[in-house]
Formats: C-alpha cells, sequence, structure tokens
C-alpha cells in the first residue's frame, strides 16, 4: 500500500513539473516572436504643437499651454518656437503691437475697428479717470453696473429716476454705477470731459477708465469693471451688469434673488442664453469676424443687453480672465471665462433682450413678471418704472 502510494506522489510530481516545462517553453516561444515583448512609442509621447491659424484661436491656445504647468514644462528647455511667446502681454503702459500686422491673414484688408482691437488686444490694463472709491462702502445686495458712453447723458439720468434708482429698494441695499471708456475725438466726439465731471461730482457714480470706448473694446470694459468689483466692491452680493438701453425690474430681481438657497445664489449666473451660435461671416453684420480672427462654435452665453450673477461669481471670472484672450464680443468673452470656469450661464425668460412682442409693449403687468426688456428709450424707462411702482397696479 505504501508503494503505491508513493508511486502516485511521484507521478502526479512529474505531471506537474511536465506541465510547468509547457508553459515556460510556450512564453519563451512567445517572446522569441515578440508577442509580448515590450513595447515602447516609435513617436514623442508630446506631439509637436502647431499654431492655430486664426489669431484669437492661436492666441488662446498659447495661453492654455502658459497655464498649464504639465505641458508648459514639455516647452521650457530647450528650444520655445516663436509663436509661442506671441501673447504680446506687456507691462503698463501698454504699447501697440504691431508684430500683429504680419501675423493675421488679410490684416491690411480688415476694417479699422478691427486693426485698432488687434494692435491692442494684449491690454488689460488702463489708468482710472473717475473712481468712486466709497460707492460700496456699505456692501450693497445688489450692484446694478451699467455700461455707458459719455454722450449718453439722457440714458443715465432716466436709468437714475426709474429702475437704477440707488439707496434702499424693496428693503435691499442697491448700488448704481456707469462703466465709460473714453470718448476720443478721433472717433469725431464732442468734448464732454467737463459736463461728465460736473456729472460725477453731483450724482457720485461714474466710473471711467482711459481707453478708447467702441464697440470692439466692450471686452476691456468687462475685465477692467471685474477688477474694479475686487479692489472697490468686493462685498456686493449679486451683481447685475447691462446696457443703458435696457429697462430692468428692480423689484423682480430683488424678489427673484431674495428666493434662491444659499448653493443656487452661489453658482447664479442667469440671462438670456444664446445656444449653438458662431461668428458671423457676413460683412454687413455688426458682429461680424473674419477667419482669420476666430474659427469655431461659440460656447453659451448670455446677452450682453444685461445678466445677473453672484458677487462669488465675479471673483471667479475675474481670476479666470486672465486665461483667455480677449475677443472683439464681450458677451461672447464672458461665456468663455464661464466655459473655462466648467459653468455655463442658465436661461431665465424673464430676460427678453429681443423685446417682447408688439401689443403687450404698452401694458403695465406685461412688465410686471419680467427683469430685463430691450430697448428701451429714457422716456419709456422712466413710464414703465412709473407702472410698476404704483401701489394700486393690479395684474392678474
Amino acid at each position: 500500500m505504501a508503494r503505491r502510494r508513493l508511486k502516485l506522489v511521484v507521478m502526479v510530481i512529474m505531471m506537474v513539473n511536465f506541465f510547468i516545462f509547457i508553459i515556460i517553453s510556450r512564453h519563451s516561444s512567445q517572446d522569441k516572436n515578440g508577442l509580448n515583448k515590450i513595447r515602447t512609442p516609435s513617436k514623442p509621447f508630446w506631439a509637436k504643437l502647431v499654431p492655430k491659424s486664426a489669431y484669437c484661436n492661436r492666441q488662446q491656445q498659447i495661453l492654455d499651454l502658459q497655464n498649464n504647468p504639465v505641458l508648459a514644462a514639455n516647452y521650457s528647455a530647450p528650444y520655445v518656437p516663436d509663436w509661442l511667446n506671441d501673447t504680446g502681454l506687456s507691462s503698463y503702459p501698454c504699447q501697440p503691437n504691431f508684430k500683429v500686422t504680419t501675423q493675421v491673414k488679410e490684416y491690411n484688408s480688415l476694417p479699422v475697428r478691427f486693426k485698432d482691437f488687434l494692435i491692442f488686444m494684449h491690454c488689460r490694463s488702463y489708468p482710472i479717470m473717475v473712481d468712486q472709491p466709497d460707492v460700496c462702502k456699505e456692501p450693497p445686495f445688489l450692484l446694478l453696473a451699467v455700461k455707458s458712453l459719455a454722450p449718453h447723458f439722457d440714458r443715465r439720468q432716466a436709468i437714475r429716476q426709474s429702475w437704477g434708482r440707488a439707496g434702499l429698494v424693496a428693503n435691499r441695499t442697491v448700488v448704481t454705477v456707469f462703466l465709460l471708456g473714453n470718448a476720443t475725438a478721433g472717433d469725431h466726439h464732442p468734448d464732454l470731459s467737463g459736463m461728465l465731471r460736473y456729472e460725477s461730482v453731483h450724482h457720485r457714480d461714474i466710473i471711467q477708465w482711459d481707453y478708447r470706448d467702441s464697440f470692439f473694446n466692450l471686452t476691456v470694459k468687462e475685465v477692467l469693471f471685474l477688477e474694479w468689483i475686487q479692489t472697490r466692491c468686493a462685498g456686493a452680493r449679486f451683481v447685475f451688469k447691462g446696457d443703458d438701453d435696457v429697462f430692468v425690474n428692480t423689484f423682480r430681481i430683488l424678489d427673484f434673488l431674495g428666493g434662491l438657497s444659499e448653493p443656487k445664489a452661489r453658482d447664479l449666473f442667469v440671462g438670456d442664453v444664446i445656444t449653438n451660435a458662431g461668428p458671423h461671416r457676413d460683412k454687413k453684420v455688426k458682429y461680424f469676424i473674419p477667419e482669420s480672427m476666430y474659427v469655431g462654435a461659440y460656447p453659451p452665453y448670455a446677452g450682453g443687453g444685461g445678466y445677473l450673477y453672484s458677487g462669488d461669481i465675479a471673483t471667479r471670472l475675474h481670476n479666470v480672465s486672465r486665461q483667455v484672450a480677449l475677443y472683439p464680443i464681450d458677451d461672447v468673452y464672458t461665456g468663455m471665462c464661464l466655459r473655462k470656469l466648467g459653468l455655463a450661464p442658465e436661461k431665465h425668460k424673464g430676460f427678453r433682450t429681443f423685446n417682447i412682442e408688439e401689443k403687450y409693449r404698452s401694458n403695465p403687468c406685461a412688465y410686471k413678471s419680467l427683469m430685463l426688456v430691450h430697448p428701451r428709450t429714457p422716456q419709456e424707462m422712466i413710464q414703465i418704472w412709473a407702472w410698476l411702482s404704483n401701489p394700486d397696479l393690479k395684474c392678474q
């Protein structure tokens, strides 16, 4: 019996050794055939970065690389392509970047507004000419920031007498400021500096920077305003930013904001959101952008007539704006900054940047549930505000 057991054990051991031999032999054979060898990439892991053809896309590509430590390290040495140093970023005072004249296809055939924007596209810092350092001494619940031009005194005055009336509104503190650049003689504006100084002293709500106040420079106004908030009005709970030809139902906005939960309030950014849009290629359109400047779709963005966001979002937009190349359409640029933050604006039916049906425009109750309507004349602003302020107004 003992012999049989010993013989069985020996046979089992021999069988195990035989199978191990087969496995090792097969593995060795596969190695010889190159089936299981460690493979090394035939090309470098980081492919050569090719510059974008459109100038604005290329500037964003450069900023993306510079703000990504992993990618930037790959280009730190021994050779950095010239185009990667081509943001034109400079210290104040900002000087024109004439290199752009050779870097943008068909530059010489572009309208003057494009040439002006491209030459100064790298400039983000301008001196402030008129400031209101104490306007937010008591942090407001709502900051109304209105984009305006020096000649638009009648619009500003109508706003002061209606929806932009500062002080205590519906038991909430409201502060109003008007954002201006410099209306230069080169744009055929009359010299209104004396009138503007008087207006500023009298109303203490004018903020003005020394840069050319043009349509394409509204983006400059945006980044300067975001900087101003951090230094002068960082305590503002919410911010409305819009044009001076809109009517804003401040009562409705305050009511809306008062009903928000804390998480919703912190990430708030609402307006009349435009999606699936891209640059206009028709030269007759105000928003025309040539392919030499930008290609691709726009991110979702809220129409620049007016939108509402939290003070927390204002801080985040200020920080991220340094990583987003300036773009000549300010509301699209803000959408780009939001995308960089991983956020998207929320559409709210109370924002009517493309007006309401004509048959409702003379009906006071049509405005009661709305937050913004565009466009409205100064006279219409005062009229609508009088309707909404009337305690006898009854709407079903």
